[in-house]
């Protein structure tokens, strides 16, 4: 419950209704929350003169109660932070009522003390409807950001990461992908992602909006029986998990899970982090240009084309790593020559690390983006090679 109140301070931001409803002294869930998020905020300032304007920043608003809360939060520490706080809804157009709702989420933030913007959007055909929704709100989201990109605050929480741990887990990913929801993290566009509340409980943010007065949408996607099915008629993965799966886990384990699934998201990054460190010093020591030496073919091909990329991976410094680093190494590799890693799946890289830990003579590998193989300089020395694919039958003959 919210205490006391709040008075606008010279130099400090103008007060906003957020920071009326808060008060001056928040307890409980409120505290919890506005805490959270003025630690993120701070972490925006860190190398921010006295005096400098923060600039603005960005909070995904769909008026659930977990970026509801998020935003009032945020328009509350931001603002008088000297951030310009601006809210961004986006409106799927999948239900009649879709569009007055987001309106209506937009006029509250108004009310709050953010700018809100609003915009509506189409989902592609095909593929799945909640991949389709989250690609669409991510790309409004960058979109307002502008550039140089604002940070943009996402309200996922504590019960989001079990949820994406739980189904990682059975697709049976390693540690890269258990690490699960980052809570700071920058895109490849630039934009910063920030997530205050992933160490908050979604029951935290429920209670902050009925401690404060404010009413939450409820997004009947979300619902297990709700209008969006997956491709097969069956309810949408993490709204089946969320309703039935993580409620049968507490009642057998007799002990809530979510706590501990999110701690082996931040174990798994950890263990991440570590074997990516390792694996950047293998990528060092691995690296090799062949450009002299496949020159040399190239001039003695009567074709006169280049087979094979001149950047290359020596397979003996290869040779002892353990299997996790040597996928990384390898998986990085591809990528870079091309390899689509969405796309790469357990089989590929399996069939990737064949090439240093169970070569036996076979023949160029065809991945989504790129195809790779394993050659032979003059000296002997074998290599790890991504080929042009109108010559990628010369690489087996090179290796022997």
């Amino acid at each position: 419950m919210s205490t006391g109140s709040v008075k606008d301070v010279p130099g400090v931001g103008p007060l906003t209704e957020a920071s009326r409803l808060i008060g001056a002294q928040p307890t409980g869930a409120v505290a919890r929350i506005t805490q959270a998020v003025r630690r993120t905020l701070r972490s925006l300032t860190d190398h921010t003169r006295d005096g400098e304007n923060p600039g603005g920043l960005i909070v995904g608003l769909s008026g659930g109660a977990d970026s509801l809360a998020l935003a009032v939060a945020t328009i509350d520490c931001g603002v008088r932070m000297g951030f310009v706080v601006h809210t961004v809804t986006v409106d799927h157009g999948v239900r009649p009522e879709s569009g007055r709702e987001a309106q209506e989420v937009a006029q509250l933030a108004t009310r709050l003390g953010a700018i809100a913007h609003v915009e509506r959007v189409t989902l592609a055909r095909g593929g799945g409807p909640e991949g389709g929704a989250r690609q669409a709100r991510r790309s409004v989201l960058v979109r307002s950001a502008g550039n140089p990109p604002m940070p943009v605050m996402l309200g996922h929480t504590l019960d989001d990461q079990a949820e994406t741990v739980l189904l990682r887990l059975a697709r049976g990913s390693g540690v890269g992908s258990l690490r699960a929801i980052a809570p700071d993290v920058v895109d490849d566009q630039g934009v910063r992602w920030l997530r205050p509340l992933l160490g908050i409980r979604r029951s935290d943010t429920r209670q902050f909006l009925v401690d404060l007065g404010l009413t939450w949408w409820d997004d009947p996607t979300n619902d297990p029986h709700g209008p969006w099915v997956a491709a097969d008629g069956t309810p949408l993965r993490r709204a089946a998990l969320r309703a039935s799966a993580l409620p049968v886990l507490a009642t057998s384990l007799g002990v809530d899970p979510a706590p501990a699934l999110a701690r082996t998201a931040q174990l798994a990054a950890d263990d991440d982090d570590a074997l990516t460190q390792w694996a950047d010093r293998a990528w060092q020591g691995a690296s090799g240009d062949l450009a002299e030496q496949l020159r040399q073919v190239e001039e003695s091909d009567e074709g006169g084309l280049a087979t094979w990329d001149a950047s290359a991976l020596n397979v003996a410094a290869l040779d002892d790593l353990p299997v996790a680093v040597l996928r990384r190494v390898l998986g990085r590799f591809v990528r870079e020559h091309g390899a689509r890693g969405g796309d790469l799946n357990a089989r590929h890289h399996d069939e990737l690390a064949s090439l240093v830990t169970r070569w036996r003579g076979q023949g160029p590998l065809s991945l989504p983006g790129t195809r790779v193989g394993r050659i032979r300089d003059e000296q002997g020395r074998a290599w790890i090679v991504a080929m042009n694919d109108e010559h990628v039958g010369r690489c087996n003959d090179r290796e022997h």
